[in-house]
């Protein structure tokens, strides 16, 4: 790849052209906030024009950058003293039922996004790559720095906290109340 300084505009533009929409609905996920998300996705492509030379395979330049956009997003998380470690996290909910098909073909696409913010951001974060971003478990885990499977099972959870949240959202739209079940209790049903 060539960098910011030797590639031809053409190139990088189209890059940015290709990637930027997918890269800031990500860094919005992150950051739940358009001025910021605008920022961290600019500053990825600042260090693609610096560093992008280095990666030797174009075709995984997509990937580069996501992991890029992810890497900035926590050290500024870092910077700002909010990590969160993992031993930290709450224990997983228990995974709730699925919502009914026609439920979810009838769902508001902002109620939908509305949920996944709700959901704790180490699931959300591979929730929105892999669903908005189409990326699969691999690209998934090369870009979180974690294994396949640690992926897969924060996917998992990551689903069972939307679909709590889903169904939060859908009983307040109907004025109802959704039992809170313990997850002790889930498995006893």
């Amino acid at each position: 790849m060539l960098s910011f300084q030797t590639m031809p505009g053409a190139s990088f533009t189209h890059l940015v052209d290709a990637q930027y929409a997918p890269l800031f609905r990500f860094a919005l996920s992150l950051t739940r906030n358009a001025s910021d998300a605008c920022d961290l996705t600019q500053q990825t492509f600042f260090i693609w024009a610096r560093k992008g030379e280095q990666l030797r395979d174009g075709s995984k330049a997509k990937s580069w950058l996501f992991t890029t956009l992810y890497r900035e997003f926590l050290r500024g998380r870092r910077r700002a003293h909010h990590l969160t470690a993992l031993e930290d996290l709450p224990a997983a909910e228990a995974d709730p039922a699925a919502p009914e098909v026609d439920v979810v073909a009838g769902m508001d696409a902002a109620l939908v996004v509305e949920a996944l913010q709700e959901v704790d951001e180490v699931y959300r974060v591979p929730l929105t790559l892999f669903y908005l971003e189409e990326l699969s478990y691999k690209e998934i885990a090369e870009t979180l720095e974690v294994p396949v499977g640690t992926v897969m099972s924060r996917l998992s959870r990551g689903k069972a906290q939307l679909r709590a949240a889903l169904a939060r959202k859908e009983a307040g739209l109907r004025g109802q109340v959704v039992p809170f079940v313990a997850p002790r209790e889930a498995k006893e049903l």
